[in-house]
């Protein structure tokens, strides 16, 4: 279901790449909008990109990161005052007695202190890391569209709420984030052949039942657990994704872009692993033709079809 990827978030890089405009206007919108909304998640590589910025768009951008890393760091000092209250409180609890009580909030206060420290100390970090360009379900990326004819990059939601759709599907349909290509001409018939989208991908993440990937029946007693795979094309290329995205609009709401990156059939050394789902990358050459799809489904499954096949390496992530 590819519900983790590493996607490239440099501008710069997605320029040359895939879309020689960058929507910059989108970009800032939706920095505004997290000062204001803390379901938005952005990774941080997609920040970096205005850490040295280089107008007066991307100042305003940059700003609009800083509040917001203000705002969260606000917020960890203030729950770290709270929760080292309730560590001393519970240790001089035990002092005293020990009680399940003392024990369980010395524990609690302990995990989430270390937890905060660790996000205090990521947000005051300059580099960035591989992690950083990495997104989850409901995260914005970068993908590629067509707009008014031009290849454009705009930063989109990682699952898809397609047009006219009830905000519930976003929690009672959880998978959108991936658009099987057996549903295409189903559930997705309105937005396949109309709004086409490329991202560009490093690597992904799946989640496996154990025993699945150890290719043994559940022992009598067992319950199924999961790992997570992280697969790797061996070439190192990145991958052209092929996607749809929608434009979700609502009376008195804001629109919402959103995007699913299409799976199909795996291949041999993905299905080998217990996993049923592949991302179909698509050929260079190809993708010119994917973002201005015509009406013409027998060619847009013959793109999907000669795709770009790379062997997936894979390990357990940690």
């Amino acid at each position: 279901m590819c519900y983790s990827a590493m996607v490239e978030q440099d501008l710069k890089k997605l320029a040359r790449m895939v879309a020689p405009e960058v929507d910059f206007s989108a970009i800032e919108q939706l920095f505004a909008s997290r000062l204001q909304d803390d379901s938005i998640k952005v990774a941080r590589a997609l920040e970096a990109n205005f850490d040295k910025p280089q107008s007066t768009a991307e100042e305003r951008i940059k700003d609009l990161i800083d509040r917001h890393r203000s705002k969260v760091r606000s917020g960890l000092e203030s729950s770290l005052f709270a929760l080292r209250k309730r560590l001393a409180d519970a240790e001089r609890a035990l002092a005293v007695k020990q009680t399940k009580k003392a024990l369980e909030d010395q524990r609690i206060a302990t995990k989430k202190i270390k937890w905060s420290m660790g996000k205090l100390a990521d947000l005051g970090r300059a580099e960035t890391t591989e992690d950083d360009s990495r997104i989850f379900p409901f995260w914005y990326a970068p993908v590629a569209i067509l707009q008014e004819g031009r290849r454009v990059i705009r930063p989109m939601r990682y699952h898809c709420r397609p047009d006219g759709k009830p905000e519930a599907h976003d929690r009672r349909y959880d998978g959108l984030y991936n658009a099987r290509r057996d549903n295409l001409e189903g559930f997705w018939k309105n937005v396949f052949g109309r709004h086409h989208a490329v991202l560009v991908a490093k690597s992904f993440y799946e989640n496996v039942a154990l025993h699945d990937f150890e290719k043994r029946p559940l022992r009598e007693g067992e319950k199924p657990q999961n790992v997570i795979l992280h697969f790797n094309p061996r070439s190192s290329a990145p991958m052209l994704v092929a996607c749809l995205w929608d434009r979700w609009q609502s009376p008195g709401k804001p629109d919402l872009y959103s995007f699913a990156a299409i799976t199909d059939e795996p291949p041999p050394e993905v299905a080998a692993t217990g996993h049923d789902r592949c991302i179909i990358p698509l050929e260079a050459r190809a993708v010119d033709a994917w973002l201005n799809p015509g009406t013409d489904r027998k060619a847009l499954n013959a793109r999907l079809d000669e795709r770009e096949r790379p062997y997936y390496e894979h390990r357990r992530a940690a």
